[in-house]
């Protein structure tokens, strides 16, 4: 017992002394947490239960139901149970009495056993942990070593065959993007046909192959072949030789796999587990990092070699720039120095002197002056002058020398002695020197705002120096500072006196400033008249109405009993008068029309011109409204007489617009709207007279809003439908067809008749889309429950022929709903034909053309009846309802005669006639005796759905 190690060992004993024992079949040492020492006799569920009631029973003792199972806890903190079975009752006794002894040292003993075993098993893991620790850290080190990729992959090779079985072994790279894949390194003691490290193989190429699996499923692979087979969705294709077991997984980063991991044994016997899996996933992870910053570092070494090869390519100029470079950055710092010297607070010949000296580092500048002009520009004055070492002071009168050459041109110029003979020869200049002749010669003009003010030279006696374009740049900098500084002396110089001066004429200036603020007082006044009256009529503006009517308004609103009118009146058909006789006749009228107004209004009532021929008057104080309304008519009256413009006789009128203003009204725009709704409403009633504004008009154009509202949403909402009105073949009382009429199921004010609602509609543009609607309605029921013998017509208006497409429309819907072509007729009144015949001639010819009719619709109402029947595919005409009426009534000879006319010359024409309004039988009668074909009216039947038809 005391030799004994491990647990299993010390368990052994204890049940080779419990089974030496009489009347003890079988004992068995379990440890319920550990895995069973007895693979070859496993515990059955009776007895582990047994076993786990032991360890929770009081007395660490549990006897099962018939007797003859014992479980005894031997150690309950490590859950070690003692399993008997006995052959007897009542054996137990015998047999823990007998073993006593012995058991306590063996539960002692299997006690340390325990916690050695533990304490090995921690040791080993923490070793394990380590080695995997030190493994990651090489894999880590790997990555930025300065091995290359194959050296680097040896080593990984190395440190995961210290981790686990790897002698045969290879890393997959994927590229997703490019879907390719590549062997980075494979090592494989039985493949002689090794795949090539140093080429990208298609994905596609390697399909159905464990590496295909591997990356497309995205998931490990471990087994045998067949059990490999298992694991994949669909064939599988083995390459190379069969290896025993075979170990991959996929390197994935943020989900996406990017390679994979594989080991595989041959004969040795070893199979890989679980563990070795998860070891394998978890070093993949890092070996993956490791190979991206490994390509990472290579990728970023070759792209360093191929710019360094760049760099190396343009180096040569770039040292030669850089030389050029550091002279630019001398003269940048010398110009920088001229520039602060131009604006230094320091006494003219200092300035020179020390431009001399930053002009001489860059430059040969020994012999260096500037010469400026005169104030009366006859002389030629030197404040520097340097030549041969020596300071010149001198003054001499302008001449033809070289300094004046260049002030003459304004440019610089540079030349040697030659160039200078040649313009003396030329004649351009006389030379004029100090000691000898110069070598080279280079002259700057200074400007100040282009005008010229002298010039500075630089000249050298020396044959080895010469003046090119950098000088001639720099020196031209230098010339713009020295003129800028003796700008800004001369300047200073100039304030300084004309300050003095200032002084003495402040009084003087004062005087005139106060004149000023007189005159522009008034000029500030006559510019408020100007912008608040018209230019033409000199009567008050918009702006001007505007702020005196909210003066009146805000009065009102503290004295509540007081009242205001605003007359809103706008000239009738002033355009045609412009257009007829011109603008400026038309400026005259406007004018006498002002002069007219004006006559009618007493302080401190105001006309005003709003725009264009739009007047206003201001009443500021009324009792009633009846005022506002006499001054109005007289209005009318006086306007009306006649007035000769150009010539012409003219008879003016106005519509007026009357809105009574109280405190009700808060600004003057409410007050000059509410005007404008009642001259709008003045001209609805004909013109040339006076419209009040009150509630119900003020109703009725909120009505309009909320009649287009509802007009929309009964769109949406399918309020429309169509009813029929039958028409009859009047010489058997039989229907052949009907008209389709609009009608509106409102939700509140019930069936609605277009009357009630086809303005607004027309004016807010959803007349077609309503038009539409009961189209393809129509001609829907009418295919689902009419006989196929009957014909339906519908409206069609202008606005619907002035789209080129609209017999395509026609065409279309008519497929949709299963009508046939030749059932449908289209109704055009002549006033939809005027807009443009042409174009409504060749839609309706292409609609005549696929099977639809075309009926002309108010026949004899219109401009030109007889040229459109000939002219137009007709198959119907509808004769106007205004000749059918007075076909009952005396004195009807007239009618009579025209729609008999009508008959003849639309049978001559082989026109079909329907005549329309037929309300009596008196006109019933006529029409039959006359011949007319068709009809329809109340007498014949009213609108209604066609279900009332049909049934």
């Amino acid at each position: 017992m005391i030799e004994a190690a491990t647990p299993g060992e010390v368990g052994t004993l204890i049940e080779n002394l419990f089974q030496s024992q009489p009347g003890c079949l079988q004992a068995r040492v379990l440890r319920l947490d550990v895995q069973s020492e007895h693979p070859e006799a496993p515990t059955s569920a009776e007895e582990l239960l047994l076993a786990q009631e032991a360890t929770r029973a009081v007395d660490g003792v549990k006897v099962s139901v018939d007797g003859r199972q014992y479980a005894l806890s031997l150690l309950n903190e490590e859950r070690v149970v003692l399993l008997l079975m006995l052959s007897a009752e009542g054996s137990a006794k015998t047999v823990l009495a007998n073993a006593g002894p012995y058991l306590q040292l063996g539960v002692r003993q299997l006690h340390h056993a325990i916690k050695l075993a533990d304490l090995y098993d921690s040791h080993s893991q923490l070793e394990h942990s380590e080695n995997l620790q030190r493994a990651l850290f090489a894999i880590s080190d790997l990555a930025g070593s300065n091995l290359d990729m194959p050296e680097m992959l040896r080593e990984i090779h190395r440190i995961v065959s210290g981790l686990m079985y790897a002698e045969n072994f290879f890393i997959v790279r994927y590229h997703p993007e490019r879907e390719t894949l590549r062997f980075l390194y494979y090592a494989d003691i039985n493949d002689q046909d090794q795949p090539d490290t140093n080429r990208d193989i298609r994905l596609e190429d390697r399909q159905h192959t464990l590496t295909w699996y591997l990356l497309a499923q995205g998931k490990p692979l471990m087994g045998s072949n067949e059990q490999l087979l298992e694991q994949v969705d669909g064939p599988l294709i083995l390459s190379g030789p069969d290896s025993d077991d075979w170990l991959g997984v996929p390197m994935l980063h943020n989900g996406q796999v990017l390679g994979a991991l594989v080991v595989q044994s041959y004969g040795s016997g070893i199979v890989y587990s679980r563990d070795d899996l998860a070891l394998l996933e978890f070093v993949g992870s890092h070996i993956l990092t490791a190979l991206a910053r490994k390509e990472s570092k290579d990728e970023l070494e070759l792209r360093v070699r191929q710019r360094t090869e760049e760099l190396d390519r343009v180096n040569r100029g770039l040292r030669q720039e850089v030389r050029e470079r550091h002279r630019a950055e001398r003269l940048q710092e010398a110009l920088f120095q001229i520039a602060q010297l131009a604006t230094a607070d320091i006494d003219e010949n200092t300035f020179y002197e020390r431009v001399h000296t930053v002009v001489g580092r860059l430059l040969d500048a020994k012999n260096f002056f500037i010469a400026l002009l005169s104030d009366d520009r006859t002389k030629l004055e030197f404040p520097y002058y340097m030549d041969a070492g020596v300071h010149h002071t001198l003054t001499r009168p302008i001449g033809r020398g070289l300094s004046e050459y260049v002030l003459r041109r304004g440019q610089p110029w540079s030349g040697s002695r030659e160039d200078i003979m040649e313009l003396a020869r030329k004649g351009e200049m006389v030379p004029h020197h100090i000691g000898e002749p110069s070598v080279c010669w280079l002259g700057v003009p200074l400007k100040v705002d282009e005008a010229v003010i002298g010039l500075v030279v630089v000249q050298s006696y020396d044959k080895n120096t010469s003046y090119g374009a950098p000088e001639q740049e720099l020196l031209s900098f230098v010339a713009l500072q020295i003129a800028n500084s003796i700008y800004r002396r001369r300047s200073a110089a100039a304030l300084h006196m004309a300050n003095l001066r200032l002084e003495h004429r402040v009084e003087e200036r004062t005087r005139e400033l106060r004149a000023e603020i007189v005159r522009r007082e008034q000029m500030q006044q006559q510019l408020h008249h100007q912008v608040m009256h018209d230019p033409l009529t000199g009567l008050p503006n918009r702006g001007y109405l505007r702020e005196r009517l909210d003066r009146v308004l805000q009065r009102i609103q503290g004295e509540p009993n007081r009242r205001c009118a605003l007359l809103y009146m706008d000239i009738d058909r002033f355009k045609v008068i412009n257009d007829s006789l011109g603008h400026l006749a038309g400026d005259e009228f406007l004018k006498a029309i002002a002069m007219r107004l004006l006559t009618h209004v007493r302080e401190p009532d105001m006309v005003a011109r709003l725009s264009g021929d739009e007047f206003a008057i201001l009443l500021e104080d009324i009792e009633m409204i009846a005022t506002a309304t006499a001054i109005a008519d007289r209005v009318l009256q006086a306007v009306a007489v006649p007035l000769r413009i150009s010539g012409k006789e003219l008879e003016p009128s106005v519509s007026v617009g009357i809105a009574c203003g109280d405190a009700s009204y808060l600004d003057a725009d409410e007050l000059i709207r509410d005007a404008d709704m009642a001259l709008y409403q003045a001209k609805q009633l004909g013109r040339k007279r006076f419209a009040v504004f009150d509630e119900a008009l003020a109703k009725d154009m909120v009505d309009v809003l909320a009649m287009e509202s509802e007009l929309r949403k009964a769109l949406r909402q399918n309020e429309f439908e169509p009813h029929f009105q039958p028409i009859y073949r009047l010489a058997d009382n039989k229907v052949v067809g009907y008209e389709a009429l609009i009608r509106w199921n409102h939700p509140q004010r019930g069936l609605l008749k277009p009357h009630d609602f086809v303005k607004i509609a027309e004016d807010s543009g959803l007349i077609e889309a309503i038009d539409w609607r009961l189209f393809e309605l129509s001609c829907r029921l009418l295919a689902q429950q009419a006989p196929s013998d009957l014909f339906i017509t519908f409206n069609v208006s202008a606005l619907h022929l002035r789209h080129t497409d609209f017999d395509t429309r026609v065409l279309k819907m008519l497929e949709r709903t299963g009508l046939s072509p030749s059932r449908l007729i289209t109704e055009v009144t002549e006033g939809a034909l005027l807009d443009n015949p042409e174009s409504v001639r060749t839609v309706l010819d292409r609609l005549r053309i696929a099977g639809v009719g075309a009926a002309l619709d108010d026949f004899g109402t219109g401009y030109s009846s007889l040229s459109y029947l000939h002219s137009l595919p007709l198959r119907m005409l509808k004769i106007d309802r205004a000749f059918v009426l007075e076909l009952d009534k005396d004195g009807r000879s007239n009618s009579t005669t025209v729609v008999a006319a009508i008959l003849a010359l639309a049978h001559a024409l082989n026109i079909q006639v329907i005549a329309e309004g037929i309300e009596t039988q008196a006109q019933l009668d006529t029409l039959l005796s006359m011949g007319c074909e068709m009809g329809q009216g109340y007498l014949l039947g009213r609108p209604a759905p066609l279900a009332h038809w049909t049934e």
